[in-house]
């Protein structure tokens, strides 16, 4: 699917290497630092996302953004949107927001009746981010601000 040029398509294995700089930079953008340990998960996505929705946006051939949606440990009917990160350079163009409109088309295909997600408290544009978007903050806990939205 496109918009504005941008084609969201599910993460392919020779995306690795792309997919993981661009998580990390964003990371590092933001705590403005980084310690790559904290993130095993991205040393293999193909591998820690198997059976998972994990999408990528990608513009002229480059991966500008991502995100994933995962089954919620242990809470059926429940997705948990991960790994979201947009390209500093191509941030508020719309691309996070066509991210996670895909995410969610994809969490009704997999019958998630809720969506939850998290992010550092912190990070004012990103918790207004997901509010504009019909997330609802369920709480705050130990630096981070919980979301959920019902489908």
């Amino acid at each position: 699917m496109r918009q504005n040029n941008v084609i969201v398509r599910p993460f392919h294995p020779s995306d690795q290497a792309a997919t993981k700089q661009l998580i990390l930079a964003g990371l590092a953008d933001h705590w403005g630092t980084l310690d790559p340990t904290l993130n095993p998960d991205l040393n293999d996505i193909a591998h820690s996302y198997r059976g998972e929705t994990f999408l990528l946006a990608v513009q002229d051939g480059k991966i500008i953004g991502c995100g994933a949606l995962i089954q919620e440990e242990g809470m059926a009917g429940y997705g948990r949107i991960v790994r979201m990160s947009v390209k500093k350079e191509t941030r508020r163009q719309g691309i996070g927001q066509l991210i996670l409109h895909h995410l969610q088309l994809a969490a009704k295909q997999r019958q998630f009746h809720k969506i939850v997600l998290e992010t550092t408290q912190t990070w004012t544009e990103v918790v207004a981010f997901y509010q504009a978007n019909g997330f609802r903050i369920i709480s705050h806990r130990d630096g981070d601000t919980h979301f959920e939205k019902t489908l």
